[in-house]
């Protein structure tokens, strides 16, 4: 059912949108550009292989020489376990649809090595002199930490220890202010951005999230009232938190870079919490998983019309997505284009994925096949018809290339980059991706939607994610109403 917005009181400050800008070519900032990560890299470096030298060690000297019934029958029990937990590991990911990039093989190693590292500490403990046992105990965290490492590698997710050290504290992000300090900030020359964390209600939803944040541009600050600026929903990827964009993605430098550069304008963004928790894939639908769909609809937009003055009109709000985000990008613009009439689909599927379409169709919608077309972007479009004034840019990727004659739309500069995880490096992308932005393309083009379509060579990592939302913000800002400067 179309969510409708009452109108707003009328705005201290309106929003006049210029004429629609026309969609940047696909030659947008052709260098595939990374954000600078200053700290220590957990994704290269000193670092992650001297965790896994010390976890190995640790579980070399765990194991030891010990008795001939140790070596000839509980180790051997430790290895045949240990593989067990790596081919287990890697069924769960597949079944579950879960992986992108196909994942690098030390990671099931590692997965393994640590299954192994818990069955040598148990397995071993009675037979172990008291200076082994304490080994066998430290080995384990090692090993899980080695494996959490290569993970990390795999997805680009935390590229220093700084960033995962914030997010496994909750540390404050940047510019991070408290929604009771903004009155004070009021009609005061604020030079940068801040970011507020938000408990948005979910009466239109009953859908539990976690804290979301906004983001309130130095334009928003200034004069007696909240002028009525317009609005960007961003969405991460299946596995996270809201801050995500923030934390891995590091767009916040660009962004204040391109406000100062505007005089201080730029849209409201809104990290939004499409999941609930870490682990849990919605796609942005409406299902057993929880009502993802209804909180990003209904819940939030009202609550930044009402409490940030943002506008109502949804030529001036966008939505921009990464992985399972680019899903929910299309899908939220085509089911409700009275919310929104701009998206960014970084890297997205065709449509809301959990494995095959059976298992999707079983996972996220209970299997009701109605409910699975009913979210379905394809279906959905040819359905609704025409679609006035909306507009929408596919940022894609094709696997990297390397050796003479290796071309694409944009060159991967930066593929050896210390920023970048091993998806950036492996040559293999995710194959429920491929082709998928030239059919939604192709289908909205037949139903009025203006689109185009960026292919980036790299891999699927948020450091992709980030290049794509800095390359499209000045086409975004521009959509939603606001001036760009001529050079950002």
């Amino acid at each position: 059912m179309p969510v409708v917005r009452a109108p707003l009181a009328t705005p201290a400050t309106p929003v006049t949108p210029p004429p629609p800008p026309r969609l940047p070519s696909a030659n947008l900032n052709p260098n595939y550009q990374y954000g600078s990560h200053h700290g220590i890299s957990l994704l290269h470096g000193w670092l992650p292989l001297t965790v896994e030298l010390v976890a190995v060690a640790a579980l070399i000297l765990a194991i030891g020489w010990r008795t001939r019934r140790w070596r000839l029958v509980l180790l051997p029990i430790c290895v045949v376990l240990g593989a067990a937990g790596a081919v287990a590991a890697w069924a769960y990911v597949n079944d579950q649809g879960l992986a992108s990039d196909p994942a690098p093989i030390e990671l099931w190693a590692c997965a393994g090595v640590a299954v192994a590292a818990i069955a040598v500490a148990a397995l071993g403990w009675r037979s172990a002199r008291w200076w082994r046992r304490g080994v066998s105990v430290l080995a384990v965290p090692l090993a899980l930490l080695s494996t959490g490492i290569v993970l990390d590698q795999w997805v680009g997710y935390y590229p220093t220890v700084q960033s995962a050290w914030n997010a496994l504290t909750a540390g404050p992000l940047p510019n991070q202010t408290d929604i009771d300090a903004l009155p004070a900030l009021r009609n005061t020359t604020v030079t940068t951005g801040k970011i507020v964390p938000v408990r948005i209600p979910d009466t239109g939803s009953g859908f539990p999230h976690r804290t979301e944040y906004v983001y309130l541009p130095p334009a928003w600050f200034a004069g007696p009232t909240p002028p009525t600026l317009p609005v960007v929903m961003m969405i991460g990827g299946e596995f996270n938190t809201p801050a995500d964009w923030i934390r891995s993605g590091q767009i916040m430098p660009e962004v204040d870079k391109f406000t100062a550069a505007n005089g201080g304008r730029a849209p409201i963004l809104v990290f939004v919490d499409s999941s609930g928790s870490f682990n849990n894939d919605t796609e942005c639908v409406n299902g057993p998983r929880g009502d993802a769909a209804d909180h990003l609809t209904a819940d939030v937009p009202g609550y930044l019309e009402s409490r940030f003055g943002a506008s109502a009109d949804p030529a001036n709000w966008a939505v921009v997505g990464w992985s399972m985000g680019g899903t929910c990008a299309v899908d939220l613009a085509v089911m409700h284009p009275e919310l929104v009439r701009t998206f960014v689909d970084i890297a997205g599927d065709l449509g809301p994925t959990s494995g095959t379409k059976e298992q999707t169709i079983k996972r996220l919608f209970g299997g009701d096949a109605d409910r699975w077309a009913a979210f379905d972007p394809l279906t959905v479009m040819a359905k609704h018809g025409p679609y006035p004034d909306m507009a929408g840019l596919f940022d894609d990727l094709t696997p990297p290339k390397s050796g003479p004659g290796s071309h694409g739309a944009r060159q991967s500069a930066a593929v050896d980059d210390d920023t970048v995880g091993m998806g950036g490096h492996d040559g293999v992308i995710d194959t429920g991706e491929i082709g998928a932005a030239e059919k939604l393309c192709a289908a909205g083009h037949e139903v009025g939607i203006d689109c185009t379509i960026h292919t980036t060579q790299g891999g699927h990592t948020w450091q992709f994610a980030a290049a794509a939302f800095t390359s499209s913000f000045p086409w975004i800002v521009a959509r939603v109403g606001l001036p760009v400067p001529d050079a950002t």
